[in-house]
């Protein structure tokens, strides 16, 4: 099967030399740092929490600093040993964060060759927000609100994140549409979970329980997550993965929704994982595979 791998762009190196506040037209860098503490961007270093402010926007973050690993580390790639740098995640929430927490806690672990390095949410009293704060990772909140000056733009967000090299989006129960802005300045870098086997059960409404009390209602034997390539549409990208759970005959979506869930966990850590070691491909006719870690020759 011809496939063609992804290509990664290069993240850019902070200088160290100097702290310094910088300003341009659209972005503030406030390096935050305390006495005694200094940048080494050789092996571990530790990282002051950025404080992005576009136009004049604040960046919700806390603790002073923050302990990153920088350094590659090897993964087999068709049999043959090659260095893999971290990549950088951003993840999009706007509920308790269940998956947004996995996520974090295989980075945390080493099950995921990457960092979240901004949690992006539209409600700042969601669980997921709640979670970021209490792992000191930087808030964002978007889309700005129409009767609110809070909020980002979807500008002041693009810029962002790529001037923080972000690798990856990954929505995990975030509602809102993502703006077409954001996905062209993403091309096949955005990434979203539902809680179906799309194509069934997808689209604008189709969220939460709603998912569920259809898939019950339709008789469906079988229903699971499906984590998908995101376009300007609900829904609708190319799938890259899917887990399938049973639908029992006693379900209510209540309990459909907590096995659904389980398995939304498990998968989107290995598609996260797929991700960050470099191991997702895109065929000709532009679906996603991912490639198997012990057999390059096999695709899931």
């Amino acid at each position: 099967m011809e496939a063609q791998n992804l290509s990664f762009s290069l993240s850019s190196t902070i200088p160290t030399s100097q702290i310094q506040i910088r300003k341009t037209p659209s972005l503030q860098f406030l390096l935050k740092t305390k006495k005694n503490h200094s940048l080494n961007l050789k092996g571990i270093f530790l990282k002051p929490h950025f404080c992005f402010s576009p136009k004049n926007k604040k960046i919700e973050c806390r603790n002073c600093l923050q302990r990153v690993e920088s350094e590659g580390s090897t993964v087999l790639d068709d049999g043959v040993s090659k260095q893999v740098r971290k990549k950088k995640l951003a993840v999009f929430v706007s509920g308790g964060g269940s998956n947004f927490k996995s996520i974090y806690e295989a980075t945390a672990d080493g099950i995921v060759h990457g960092v979240v390095v901004v949690l992006v949410t539209n409600k700042l009293d969601c669980g997921g927000a709640k979670y970021a704060r209490e792992q000191g990772i930087p808030l964002i909140l978007f889309p700005k609100a129409k009767d609110s000056s809070e909020g980002w733009s979807t500008e002041d967000l693009v810029y962002a994140l790529r001037t923080w090299n972000i690798d990856f989006i990954l929505l995990a129960g975030y509602l809102k549409l993502i703006p077409t802005e954001l996905v062209q300045a993403f091309p096949r870098s955005i990434f979203n979970i539902h809680p179906s086997l799309l194509p069934a059960f997808g689209g604008k409404g189709y969220y939460g329980m709603k998912v569920h009390k259809a898939v019950i209602a339709s008789g469906a034997r079988y229903s699971g997550p499906t984590i998908h390539h995101v376009d300007e549409h609900y829904d609708t990208g190319r799938i890259l993965a899917q887990g399938v759970v049973p639908v029992l005959p006693n379900d209510t979506a209540e309990t459909l929704a907590a096995r659904v869930l389980q398995e939304e966990h498990k998968l989107y850590v290995e598609v996260a994982a797929a991700l960050c070691e470099e191991r997702v491909v895109w065929r000709q006719d532009g679906v996603p595979l991912i490639r198997s870690k012990e057999d390059p020759d096999h695709y899931r």
